[in-house]
């Protein structure tokens, strides 16, 4: 969807198309569901043509539409103060699942299939000011000044933010692969038990 100058205004000519994914992304990432995600894309996208006049040409079009969203899920949590927690979405609806690799052979595939799978999972369990700022920051590249004009907070919080993130999930993966090892030690084990019992061992 192109959108360009409206009502005689010079306007930037924008392919909202380019956006669709991150938009969808980062409203998973703060509403934790998949309807209301695509819900706030459509109004972000309905609200972004309203206000497209007001858009100067040198204006971040990604960092505004983000700010759209965002806002627009504020509002949101505003009317229902009261609502019962969503549920977790599937691994392959959160917006780590961004990568796509090519793979030489399926033993290469299983571990790197598993290891996004498990910063899926860890991501998911960061609180959402976390969760917020690893997408910006790591998956839709935004800059630290950027992301602080978004979240109306210093840049130096950002980075604060980010970076205590980073250290948790770095925490949780440790904590994952630990249990992943273990448990392919124990299934190892049984293995070679179950070798040496059907050899006669």
């Amino acid at each position: 969807m192109d959108l360009g100058p409206l009502n005689g205004h010079r306007s930037p000519v924008i392919d909202l198309g380019q956006y669709l994914d991150g938009l969808y992304s980062y409203a998973i990432v703060l509403s934790r569901n998949p309807t209301e995600a695509e819900d706030l894309v459509q109004e972000t996208c309905l609200r972004a043509l309203r206000a497209m006049k007001r858009l100067r040409p040198e204006s971040n079009v990604k960092s505004w539409l983000f700010t759209i969203l965002r806002n627009l899920w504020l509002n949101e949590l505003r009317h229902r103060r009261t609502a019962p927690e969503n549920n977790e979405v599937d691994v392959d609806e959160t917006s780590a699942n961004q990568a796509v690799t090519s793979f030489k052979d399926p033993y290469t595939a299983y571990v790197s299939d598993l290891e996004r799978e498990q910063v899926q999972h860890a991501i998911r369990q960061l609180p959402v000011e976390f969760r917020e700022v690893i997408l910006l920051r790591e998956y839709e590249e935004l800059s630290y000044e950027e992301i602080a004009a978004m979240l109306q907070c210093p840049a130096g919080t950002v980075m604060s933010r980010l970076a205590r993130a980073r250290l948790k999930l770095r925490e949780l993966l440790s904590v994952a692969k630990f249990s992943t090892s273990e448990k392919s030690g124990v299934r190892d084990s049984r293995e070679a038990k179950a070798r040496e019992h059907a050899s006669g061992v």
